[in-house]
């Protein structure tokens, strides 16, 4: 879909505007979610780790690039909940079943955290 400036490249400003959104949109999310929080330890902790159990570069490839969707989930499903927030705390079901679909969406991104890096490493210890 084309924005106000229709399909031409947003130039230099724009790139520099959607970083400064991208940014203030990470801080809110550190600020105010603290499983977004969690995941970004866990990501300090794993990536490293990731890098040093990978014996190939696609091992290592996919060792620590398969926990980068989980934060990109998680920061989706935050801003599903907030939408959802600003119109009301009160109890909808198709309010509730958006929150909860958002939930299963990082939920399986961790589970394909747990696939990849158990399909890499098990092997391994057998």
């Amino acid at each position: 879909m084309a924005d106000s400036l229709g399909h031409l490249p947003r130039g230099p400003r724009g790139i520099y505007n959607a970083t400064v959104w991208s940014l203030k949109g990470l801080k809110a999310a550190w600020l105010h979610e603290s499983s977004f929080r969690l995941e970004v330890v866990l990501f300090v902790f794993a990536f490293p780790l990731g890098l040093w159990l990978g014996q190939t570069p696609v091992e290592r490839a996919l060792l620590c690039g398969v926990l980068l969707p989980v934060m990109a989930m998680e920061l989706m499903n935050s801003a599903v909940e907030a939408v959802i927030e600003r119109y009301g705390a009160e109890f909808h079901e198709l309010a509730g079943r958006a929150k909860d679909m958002g939930s299963a969406a990082v939920f399986v991104c961790m589970m394909t955290v747990l696939l990849v890096w158990g399909l890499i490493l098990i092997p391994r210890v057998l």
